[in-house]
């Protein structure tokens, strides 16, 4: 039981500041990669901007960078329309049988 719930300190570098962050071991992973996404992507932004942007500007292109990703696939996951179509399926037998 503990060590599924077992909580982890550790450190994640995220851009150019070290963050301490305390999660649950199954997901230590997933924070580290989500480190290494946002690293990578204010990296990029920042090598493009750096003179003509604001930090602040630059982190939030990456944000919204992030952001639109993690909402495309969240709309390829969405299965409603098959859940609608399903069920509807569903009734039809229900109705015939």
């Amino acid at each position: 039981m503990a060590e599924e719930n077992e909580k982890l300190n550790i450190r994640l570098h995220v851009y150019d500041t070290d963050i301490p962050v305390k999660v649950n071991r199954e997901e230590e992973f997933f924070y580290r990669e989500a480190a290494k996404l946002i690293s990578s992507t204010v990296n990029r932004y920042a090598e493009r901007y750096k003179t003509k942007k604001s930090e602040k500007e630059i982190l939030y292109m990456a944000m919204i960078d992030i952001s639109l990703r993690y909402e495309k696939e969240k709309g390829n996951n969405d299965t409603s329309e098959y859940d609608n179509i399903l069920s509807s399926l569903t009734k039809e037998i229900e109705r015939v049988l």
